[in-house]
């Protein structure tokens, strides 16, 4: 539940943000341009279940081995982010999307090879995150993130807090004891990947205060990804009990 709540989450943000990115570059926000983000998540989900579908035909009629399936998996994905960027104002449509709906339709027709899939990108991402944490650091400005001080803990202290708050409303009425509660609402709070991933876009792209989302995105990882490990690492076995 946990993950696929994640899931769905970073897939929001990520649509969201970049969606956000283009009004702030274009400089036109009208009702228009917010109609195009619910029809960039629609077809951004319909072409991926389609690429995933296509891909899926593909390996039943061709045999190939696990190296190859994953060259064609990142091949695919990079196409469908070139896409995006193809018809950026023509056609809104989430590249990201699309290929977790690629993923998702794969793994729900063929769970055995997303499984042998899933195992290979977990080694491609050992050193890919490396590279990620590398560039974020590379990016950050340490005079600049103290000068910011007490105010940007504060905003990611009362984000957490919200999101936590968030996180109760939607378990309260279901099944889950009060201690699973509170576990999924700590479960909640470490964020890290994909800040990492866009915090230093805006700053890239030229946008004003991109160097205050940059410090923001780099104060939310120090605070809250080891306060939220350490959470789940000392709480499971007192709050959550096996089937």
């Amino acid at each position: 539940m946990i993950l696929s709540g994640a899931s769905i989450d970073d897939v929001f943000v990520i649509v969201a943000f970049t969606s956000f990115t283009a009004l702030s570059l274009s400089g036109n926000m009208n009702v228009l341009s917010f109609i195009g983000i619910p029809i960039s998540i629609l077809l951004g989900i319909l072409l991926g279940v389609l690429t995933g579908l296509l891909l899926l035909s593909f390996f039943k009629y061709f045999q190939v081995i696990n190296p190859i399936k994953v060259l064609l998996f990142l091949s695919l994905s990079f196409l469908l982010l070139e896409i995006e960027q193809q018809l950026a104002g023509t056609v809104s449509i989430s590249g990201l999307l699309a290929i977790m709906a690629m993923g998702i339709t794969f793994n729900q027709k063929n769970s055995e090879v997303a499984t042998q899939l899933s195992n290979s990108f977990d080694q491609l991402w050992i050193p890919a995150e490396v590279i990620l944490f590398v560039l974020v650091g590379t990016s950050l400005d340490i005079s600049y993130t103290l000068q910011a001080g007490f105010a940007t803990v504060a905003l990611v202290i009362l984000a957490v807090l919200v999101r936590m708050f968030g996180v109760f409303l939607s378990t309260a009425g279901t099944i889950l004891t009060t201690k699973e509660k509170l576990f999924t609402m700590g479960a909640y709070t470490p964020k890290a990947t994909v800040q990492a991933a866009i915090g230093g876009v805006p700053l890239a792209m030229g946008l004003p205060f991109g160097k205050e989302i940059l410090t923001v995105s780099i104060v939310a990882i120090l605070i809250t990804a080891p306060i939220g490990a350490f959470f789940i690492e000392n709480s499971y076995r007192k709050l959550l009990e096996k089937d």
